[in-house]
């Protein structure tokens, strides 16, 4: 699907920067709505159906579909078996939520998943010396540091976009809860830390300066993948004013703010709708 620019990177950064909120909504609705005795089985199935959307997607010849299928299939492996993971862990051992003034900060789940930075941190090996990479990021750091690798691009045609989509939204997603997990721990730093701020404003200007080369981007397939780790660093702008209350997160109160969530879904689809319809229209315009 070929959009002239810069609509492919607009139409990506707001997809994929809808499914943010809407990822959170879902995980508090699956909740509430299941309770703790079914939760953790309906988060097994939300699980699978991303295991099973990414094998789908392996077999799409077509980019942008097994893109759009790699996002989504991430999205719920994320949701389903990782995040839901750690809530069984937490709940299961009793683990004490963060409280500050009488108010839940840090939830059980999260104050868990740091001990997962030492699998992270081997993740970043693997890929910093992986000579098919085909990440801007590793590749900067590979030529930065001279890293005694032999690049070699993986041709489009063998490219599995379904992995590459699913792989990276689940590894951009872990490094930044990380990222922001240890900057609000007061034993390393506290949410009102220097480093903090730094994180914060930090990351909008980086994500700033993706998005100025996102709108260059033709290719809708290459776009959503980029918009990935765009949105992601943008959002860790929003969690910390979110954690300084100057904004109020209304994806984690989805009862609370439902026509306001239902609003965000209901954009979210007529994005999808656009995409389909446009691409219908460019076939039948080739077809004549």
């Amino acid at each position: 699907m070929k959009l002239s620019k810069p609509f492919p990177g607009i139409i990506a950064f707001l997809v994929v920067l809808l499914t943010m909120p809407l990822g959170h909504a879902v995980m508090i609705i699956m909740e509430v709505f299941f309770g703790e005795s079914y939760v953790y089985a309906a988060a097994l199935v939300v699980g699978l159906a991303g295991v099973v959307l990414f094998m789908i997607g392996s077999h799409f010849k077509n980019e942008n579909k097994a893109t759009f299928a790699g996002l989504f299939a991430g999205i719920l492996i994320w949701t389903g078996w990782i995040e839901f993971a750690h809530v069984y862990i937490a709940h299961r051992y009793g683990v004490a939520p963060l409280m500050e003034n009488g108010v839940t900060v840090t939830k059980p789940e999260y104050l868990i998943m740091p001990a997962s930075v030492g699998f992270l941190a081997t993740f970043m090996i693997f890929y910093t010396y992986n000579s098919r990479t085909g990440c801007n990021f590793f590749i900067w750091i590979q030529k930065t540091f001279r890293i005694p690798v032999k690049q070699g691009q993986i041709p489009n045609h063998k490219k599995n976009y379904s992995l590459i989509t699913t792989i990276e939204t689940i590894s951009i997603l872990w490094t930044f809860y990380l990222v922001l997990l240890f900057a609000y721990d007061n034993s390393f730093f506290g949410d009102r830390h220097p480093v903090t701020y730094f994180i914060a404003f930090g990351s909008l200007l980086w994500s700033a300066y993706l998005f100025v080369y996102l709108l260059k981007i033709e290719n809708l397939g290459y776009a959503i993948r980029y918009s990935i780790p765009t949105v992601i660093i943008f959002w860790n702008f929003v969690e910390i004013l979110g954690r300084w209350n100057v904004l109020n997160e209304i994806w984690v109160k989805p009862y609370e703010y439902k026509m306001e969530v239902l609003s965000i879904f209901i954009v979210f689809v007529v994005l999808l709708i656009v995409l389909f319809f446009e691409k219908s229209r460019r076939r039948l315009k080739q077809e004549i």
